[in-house]
């Protein structure tokens, strides 16, 4: 895989970092998950495909001092900390860096590692909010509307420090060296909403949130809801397919306003949601399927596999326990990412074998295992 080869330890975390973590891993990056001791039960980490897991206190002197050594040995390090935290541990990357120039050093954090909420605590929506892009997501006459926690925490925080770490191990291809990556999900929503910025100037979003072209004003870029409780999205949005869109609600373009006739949304949308009413989701699948009207069904994660689009291109998959998800994206010709078919570690699992591989002996297991600075864990028999 593109990744092979690659060590990568990633510091345990919630949501963004784990998502960062099982890209790499799906990639063929090999990925340590370094879980905390004392810990309680089950990871909280969901996606910890094709990780494995070692159990560190890292609070005790020792347990700092073993991360140390193990960063010596890798080529990324993912921490998900606020600012100022891996510092008072010994662990900041002057000091990381100085014993491994190599290191990718992915700090990714919510504010940043600077500014004035560096040390702040917050949440995707408290991202999403000083980005800016909540002001535009909602609908006409209501509050802004956050959409779950993936614009911030997954698309600008995960998938964008794996860009970062993927750059700069490009990057060190030719030089040689490592560098420290300044993740914030605050930015990195902020960027990958370029577009809102860049058109501007273009009049789309003139009139005030819910009444332009792409965020439900529009009637032909909606949802609406069909007679059996479920849905259909439009985004009949150019001329052509508009006119496809019409045609398969049984309508006449000569009759109806203009398509861009903005007084006339209104109207029309109450018009196009009596016609989805008289009908099921799989009645109007069947209208508009094989057409160019951009009308789909909205499906939910327990259909999503069982669409035949989906089906014919392998887009979800199982793993040993018959868990469906997401098959990795994107799909890369020669060296695709070949995803473990393998239950998430248990907390701890590999910690031998892990530190065994980084050059630890046994006898240096055993005693930071005596002095509870590790900690082992093996899943239980099924029987």
């Amino acid at each position: 895989m593109a990744l092979s080869g690659v060590r990568v330890l990633e510091l345990a975390g919630l949501a963004p970092a784990p998502l960062c973590g099982m890209i790499l891993a799906d990639f063929g990056a090999r990925v340590v998950r370094v879980d905390r001791l004392p810990h309680a039960g089950a990871p909280t980490d969901v996606q910890g495909r094709g990780k494995r897991s070692l159990a560190l206190d890292l609070k005790r002197p020792q347990g700092a001092a073993a991360l140390r050594r193990l960063c010596r040995g890798a080529d990324v390090l993912i921490e998900p900390f606020r600012h100022g935290v891996m510092e008072k541990l010994g662990l900041g990357p002057e000091v990381l860096l100085q014993e491994n120039p190599g290191l990718i050093y992915a700090r990714l954090t919510g504010f940043g590692q600077t500014g004035k909420y560096a040390k702040t605590a917050g949440h995707d929506i408290n991202y999403l909010a000083l980005s800016g892009v909540l002001s535009k997501l909602g609908r006409k006459d209501e509050n802004p509307y956050a959409p779950i926690n993936l614009l911030a925490d997954f698309a600008g925080g995960g998938v964008m420090c794996a860009m970062g770490i993927v750059i700069a191990l490009y990057e060190r291809s030719t030089s040689g060296r490592g560098q420290i990556i300044d993740a914030s999900m605050v930015e990195g929503v902020a960027y990958l909403s370029s577009f809102l910025w860049k058109s501007e100037n273009m009049g789309i979003w003139s009139r005030p949130r819910g009444e332009n072209l792409l965020d439900s004003g529009a009637p032909f870029y909606e949802i609406y809801r069909t007679s059996d409780g479920k849905f259909m999205a439009v985004g009949a949005i150019e001329p052509q397919f508009y006119n496809q869109f019409i045609k398969g609600l049984g309508l006449d373009s000569k009759e109806l306003p203009d398509q861009l006739s903005i007084s006339d949304w209104p109207e029309m949308k109450k018009k196009f949601a009596s016609i989805f009413a008289q009908k099921t989701q799989a009645e109007w699948y069947s209208i508009f399927d094989g057409t160019d009207a951009c009308v789909t069904p909205v499906l939910s994660l327990n259909d999503v596999a069982l669409n035949q689009h989906n089906k014919q291109r392998s887009s979800f998959i199982k793993n040993d326990q018959g868990e469906i998800s997401p098959r990795p994206a994107p799909v890369l010709s020669r060296t695709p990412a070949v995803p473990s078919c393998n239950r998430d570690p248990f907390v701890g699992e590999h910690t031998e074998e892990i530190l065994l591989e980084y050059g630890f002996t046994k006898q240096e297991i055993a005693k930071l295992h005596s002095d509870k600075v590790i900690g082992f864990s093996k899943p239980k028999a099924n029987l």
